[in-house]
């Protein structure tokens, strides 16, 4: 999954900045955060600070074109 969003990011001329854990209480932080049950839901994606949430979310933003914005309102897209 961190792959998939690595390239997405990448396909859209965005650097991504990427924190990978190695600890299970951070990835269980995380999974708390955006209310997830498994370790299905990661990664999480932040931009700009703010959470946008798991891979689904994520698409869901690419798709219905929330996601540009987003990435442009936080400096890492300039197109």
């Amino acid at each position: 999954m961190c792959h998939a969003i690595k390239r997405l990011f990448c396909g859209m001329g965005v650097n991504p900045t990427v924190y990978e854990l190695d600890r299970k209480e951070m990835e269980l932080a995380l999974m708390r955060l955006i209310g997830a049950s498994s370790a299905a839901a990661l990664p999480v994606v932040f931009v700009g600070g703010k959470l946008v949430g798991a891979m689904d979310r994520v698409m869901a933003s690419h798709i219905n074109g929330t996601l540009v914005p987003l990435l442009k309102d936080a400096g890492a897209l300039w197109l």
